[in-house]
């Protein structure tokens, strides 16, 4: 008797994202997700941190946690420890825990704090990664409109109050305050305050996303809403993007009473141990030297890649011209769909983010795109922008199509 075919997929739970397909590998002119300039990864730097904090460490990697606890390298958290005080950041090693990067602080927090059908506040352009962890938990996502000073506390306002009037309080708002992720804006120091005041008000906490941070053009960010108001935020931050993305290392501050619940909750085993030890050796001694010059080629780069637009697509595209971090955020005529030019971008070696994975209102946001300057070469830029523009202009939609710049709102 023959059995029936079985399909293991069957076995499948409902809601699972699409399957990942087998990876090709990278594009010739990568300009998605968030990768660094590989000259600007200090490999001898790290190399030799490496050396010196195995040779003092390494027989305590025989221990879980290195026998220091769940909460991180005691090296590290007391390096993040002057790190945060930089941002007006009040914390000892004991207030701080190192996480496998702000992806697992982030689901962290939403395990902490969310169950299906609660209301999460979130900027209008926001990180990926963050609004598919809330959609994946079922949560009622509501955008937060932003303008080129970042989040506008006048529509938070509003917003706030008319969620109260029917009984809705948001379980949090998720925030990076300090260069934006798409738009790198930096949230002025009255609206940080008239933010923190609206969470009082409302009874509504704040997770603070900080990843950026490190890296702004000019002058220095205003103090972090954790240090304004610790009662009512949760604060996170990356090595990522001062660092490597490959070096899996964030961390995250908050009160005792949320931070101890929140240890509770990392089951893993421990973040990764030799990228806490040679993080912490390597920063401990050239920290500034490092992100000064991350600062100075990366500022270069978002020119290059800027005039590029602007000369390559002319007046169908607007930059939205960021303060700092790693991304353009680019607006095409409103009835453009940028999700149509990914596969014909991918047959010429490009890739890019479409506007529509970074906002709370996908399809409000379905005309503009996101464009990473780091990783590619200055010429690369050049080059690919160039092809990009060619691939998008050819679409009837706006072979014919200019539009007058606009200052942004």
């Amino acid at each position: 008797m023959s059995l029936p075919n079985f399909d293991v997929r069957s076995r499948f739970r409902a809601g699972l994202p699409e399957p990942t397909p087998l990876w090709r590998g990278m594009k010739p002119y990568t300009f998605d997700s968030g990768h660094n300039d590989p000259q600007l990864i200090p490999v001898q730097g790290l190399a030799e941190a490496a050396r010196i904090v195995i040779a003092r460490e390494g027989q305590r990697l025989a221990i879980y946690n290195q026998g220091a606890g769940p909460q991180g390298y005691p090296g590290l958290r007391d390096f993040v420890g002057k790190k945060l005080a930089q941002r007006g950041i009040t914390a000892a090693a004991d207030d701080i825990l190192i996480t496998s990067g702000s992806g697992q602080a982030i689901d962290l927090v939403n395990n902490l704090l969310l169950e299906a059908g609660d209301t999460v506040l979130v900027e209008a352009y926001s990180y990926a990664g963050a609004l598919r962890k809330l959609k994946a938990r079922g949560i009622n996502i509501i955008g937060i409109p932003l303008d080129k000073q970042g989040i506008r506390t006048d529509a938070l306002a509003t917003l706030l109050a008319e969620l109260a009037q029917k009984n809705i309080t948001p379980k949090y708002i998720y925030t990076i305050p300090t260069v934006q992720n798409p738009t790198g804006a930096i949230l002025g120091l009255a609206r940080r305050q008239e933010l923190v005041a609206l969470a009082r008000r409302y009874q509504t906490l704040i997770l603070e996303d900080e990843c950026y941070a490190d890296i702004i053009w000019q002058g220095e960010a205003p103090p972090a809403l954790y240090a304004l108001a610790p009662e009512w935020v949760i604060h996170i931050s990356t090595f990522s993007k001062s660092l490597a993305p490959s070096l899996r290392v964030a961390y995250l501050t908050a009160l005792p009473t949320v931070l101890r619940q929140l240890i509770a909750l990392k089951n893993d085993g421990g973040t990764g141990a030799l990228d806490q030890l040679i993080a912490a050796e390597y920063f401990s001694a050239h920290f500034d030297e490092h992100i000064a010059r991350l600062r100075q080629v990366l500022g270069q780069k978002l020119a290059v890649m800027a005039q590029t637009v602007n000369d390559a697509f002319g007046e169908v595209a607007r930059p939205w011209l960021p303060q700092g971090g790693i991304f353009l955020w680019v607006e095409l005529p409103e009835g453009t769909d940028t999700r149509l030019f990914v596969a014909p971008a991918a047959e010429q070696g490009i890739s890019f983010n479409p506007g529509s994975d970074w906002a709370a209102d996908a399809e409000g946001a379905k005309h503009w795109l996101r464009l990473c300057f780091a990783l590619a070469s200055e010429q690369q830029i050049r080059d690919g922008v160039r092809k990009l523009a060619q691939i998008i202009l050819a679409h009837p939609a706006l072979a014919k199509r200019r539009v007058t710049p606009k200052v942004n709102a």
